[in-house]
């Protein structure tokens, strides 16, 4: 039996092998024209209708609810997906799913986006009337701007009339490439108008490797904002500078301070045996700026995470401080504390 099965899929490769000559490249690539062209005419219908959108989503208060059926639904998803992670609440609902008592996920200040290239899709038409009397805002995508979906809602944005690409002319393909596209620049001028940055983001990808990379030092260091930190200052002795860590959480090194509360030093594990050496049982009885490492380097919480993992490769270093815009302590980051967010593989 297993060398039948064996000579079976030989034959079906050899077989695929002779007839993939046979395909018809120039109509695959004509798909991929008629897309790309469908999209590039979208851009031009970007008009006042499109600012309304953005200006709806920008301000609300609450939930954008994406809906659509079949393969607009899948584009839909995706749209709700993009929404919400680039900083405007959104979750995907089933318009079958909406009617057997999913609307009451929809809240009142939430807004639904309606993907329907026809504008007559039942499943979709049988929202209008519960979201109507709901008074909850209703935005239309569709290539059918005479259609009841468009008619009943507030803002209509209209993809055009589009000959989808497939050989008959039925399966959806230029039509939800639109959609596509078109929800990508409603939900990406969102976020522009957002004014959402990298660390945003990152808040809201944590599991993934770019998440990581846009981890802040001040979303990962040992030492939180508020927390008593490992300080001293260049007045006191060794012994008073243990005195007052002694009690503190995890640490691998002190921050030296001035009298304005500025670093001016870091002495770490490495400095104290070198200072023992040094000055052997009197070490305790020196004055911290003597063995502390002087302008020593430093980070804020603003600095990506990467790059604090790069000075530490960089100088072969354990701890860095944290410091505000004035040069104060507010923190403290130890390469442990990257490499627990798996900022290197």
């Amino acid at each position: 039996m297993r060398i039948t099965a064996k000579f079976e899929r030989k034959k079906v490769f050899n077989m695929s092998n002779q007839t993939r000559q046979n395909f018809d490249l120039d109509f695959a690539r004509q798909v991929i024209v008629s897309e790309a062209e469908a999209i590039h005419a979208l851009s031009d219908r970007l008009d006042e209708n499109f600012s309304s959108a953005v200006a709806m989503l920008y301000e609300n208060t609450g939930s954008t609810i994406v809906t659509g059926i079949g393969k607009a639904g899948i584009i839909g998803a995706k749209i709700s997906g993009t929404l919400a992670s680039t900083g405007t609440p959104s979750h995907f609902l089933h318009p079958a799913e909406a009617v057997h008592g999913d609307l009451g996920r929809i809240q009142e200040n939430d807004i639904l986006l309606a993907l329907s290239h026809s504008g007559e899709s039942d499943e979709i038409i049988r929202l209008i009337g519960p979201i109507k009397q709901r008074q909850i805002k209703l935005i239309a995508m569709t290539g059918n701007p005479q259609s009841r979906l468009a008619r009943y809602s507030d803002v209509v944005l209209d993809i055009g009339r589009v000959v989808e690409a497939c050989p008959l002319g039925i399966a959806p393909s230029v039509s939800t490439t639109c959609m596509l596209a078109l929800g990508d620049a409603l939900a990406l001028t969102v976020m522009k108008a957002r004014k959402f940055g990298p660390e945003d983001y990152a808040r809201f990808h944590p599991g993934g490797a770019l998440g990581a990379s846009l981890i802040t030092v001040g979303q990962s260091m040992m030492f939180q904002s508020g927390e008593l930190l490992p300080l001293a200052t260049t007045k006191d002795t060794v012994q008073q500078m243990l005195d007052k860590t002694e009690n503190l959480k995890r640490r691998g090194a002190v921050m030296i301070v001035d009298e304005q509360g500025k670093l001016s030093g870091i002495i770490t594990d490495a400095d104290l045996r070198r200072a023992l050496n040094r000055y052997g049982p009197q070490v305790m009885e020196v004055k911290t700026v003597q063995i502390m490492t002087a302008q020593c380097k430093r980070v804020t919480e603003e600095t990506l995470a990467a790059e604090a993992m790069a000075i530490f490769h960089k100088y072969r270093i354990d701890e860095l401080p944290v410091v505000d815009g004035k040069d104060r302590p507010v923190g403290m980051i130890d390469v442990q504390d990257i490499v627990a967010i798996k900022i290197v593989g």
